[in-house]
């Protein structure tokens, strides 16, 4: 048998020897969470934007760098039901004086942060629960729940 047609050995193969797979390359990359900021900054802004677009003071499309699709979409269809109560309620819009409660965090693996931020409003206490993963060298909602 010549070298021509001999199979490679494991430990002699190369990228080169395998299909090329763009989603490896060009795709979302995961980051660890040693190469992110600290995530606490991160889930008090997203908490804060997520009110102030529910309540109509916001454009959701301001949020779109640091969320996933799917939680656009969940927020996209949550905006549209609470701008069609105010209609039918006769309520403006308006910015929500908020103030941060609290904020626990915790990573139940690297490059994963879930939290809760704990918000007084005018009108009552609410609590937005976040999780943040790490995907492109930096933090993107993958969701969030407004309690």
């Amino acid at each position: 048998m010549s070298n021509a047609t001999k199979p490679l050995e494991p430990q002699q193969r190369t990228a080169l020897d395998e299909p090329f797979d763009p989603d490896r390359f060009f795709g979302v990359q995961a980051a660890s969470t040693r190469d992110l900021p600290d995530p606490e900054p991160m889930l008090i802004n997203l908490a804060r934007c997520v009110l102030e677009v529910l309540a109509g003071a916001r454009e959701l499309d301001q949020m779109v760098r640091w969320v996933t699709e799917d939680v656009y979409a969940a927020l996209l269809r949550r905006e549209v039901l609470a701008r069609r109560a105010r209609e039918v309620k006769g309520v403006r819009a308006h910015r929500p004086q908020l103030a941060v409660l609290s904020t626990r965090w915790s990573s139940p693996k690297d490059g994963v942060v879930e939290g809760v931020v704990v918000v007084r409003t005018q009108v009552r206490v609410r609590a937005i629960a976040l999780r943040l993963e790490g995907l492109d060298r930096r933090w993107r909602a993958s969701a969030v729940n407004v309690l």
